[in-house]
């Protein structure tokens, strides 16, 4: 196997909620090593300036490159791929790949009666990130989309807790999908890999009648196909003499408090997360 084809798939996000991406990823490729990289030192990026979070996206997908030899970046991250995908696009020599686009053809993809609601943090909300690409989506189809677009402040702070039921954030989930129960939608986009965590709450919030869409398996399935383009997946091409005898290896760092970060995350990912490194390294 070749040297390209043999290095990791590198993750960012700015806490645990990309371990939803994670997870996809590994569950469709594993062959495949992945270095992860959850910023929780100074999460949430939500609520955070875009030129903020922008400074912090190029920092960790530059080391992603540098320090652990990336062949790919997935900006597992809602809010950091709104602001920076593009520059990360122009400013790496690897492919960048981002979790807006996969999930905004998953929801136009999905929806029957075209009106759909995306809701996510402050930052990816107000940058206007998911109108572009849900109109983009629903262009390449030939299709007329409504989208009710919805700021969900409060949320990644309860999933950081680890408080994803109960009457606190059932009041609040109460609260802010007020809007998007009244435009009478019949599919909703979690815009924010924290949001996953609180399907259950969500889900009985809006009610039966409408679809939860997760963008992690349509992100992982753009990755599978970005790296048979690019000629450096283990499981096509160069890489398919071997990967049956390659289980993926994973490699997890924080931040921040490395501990926490391992215990709380492996309740969502699973025992992959066993240990957890400090970033920088």
């Amino acid at each position: 196997m070749n040297a390209q084809v043999d290095r990791p798939i590198g993750m960012f996000d700015s806490g645990f909620g990309g371990l939803t991406v994670a997870r996809a990823v590994i569950d469709l490729l594993p062959s495949e090593d992945l270095i992860y990289i959850g910023d929780t030192a100074r999460y949430p990026y939500g609520p955070k300036p875009a030129s903020e979070v922008r400074s912090y996206a190029i920092e960790l997908a530059t080391s992603l490159v540098r320090d652990f030899n990336a062949k790919l970046i997935v900006v597992a991250c809602n809010t950091a791929a709104s602001v920076a995908l593009s520059e990360l696009q122009s400013l790496l020599s690897v492919p960048v790949i981002g979790v807006v686009e996969p999930g905004a053809r998953a929801l136009v993809e999905a929806t029957t009666n075209n009106r759909v609601a995306v809701i996510g943090t402050v930052g990816t909300i107000s940058s206007g990130a998911y109108e572009s690409a849900v109109a983009n989506a629903a262009r390449d189809v030939s299709r007329e989309v409504s989208l009710t677009a919805t700021a969900c402040p409060g949320f990644v702070e309860f999933v950081e807790r680890n408080e994803t039921s109960g009457r606190a954030v059932t009041e609040l989930a109460e609260k802010l999908l007020a809007p998007i129960r009244n435009a009478d939608v019949d599919t909703l986009l979690l815009g924010c890999t924290h949001y996953p965590y609180l399907s259950e709450v969500i889900g009985r919030v809006m009610g039966s009648g409408v679809r939860l869409i997760n963008s992690a398996d349509a992100t992982a399935s753009v990755v599978r196909d970005v790296l048979a383009e690019n000629n450096i997946s283990r499981s096509v091409g160069s890489g398919a003499q071997s990967s049956s005898r390659h289980s993926g290896l994973h490699e997890f760092y924080s931040s921040g408090d490395v501990q926490q970060f391992a215990e709380f995350g492996r309740r969502f990912l699973g025992p992959e997360l066993s240990v957890a490194k400090q970033w920088p390294k």
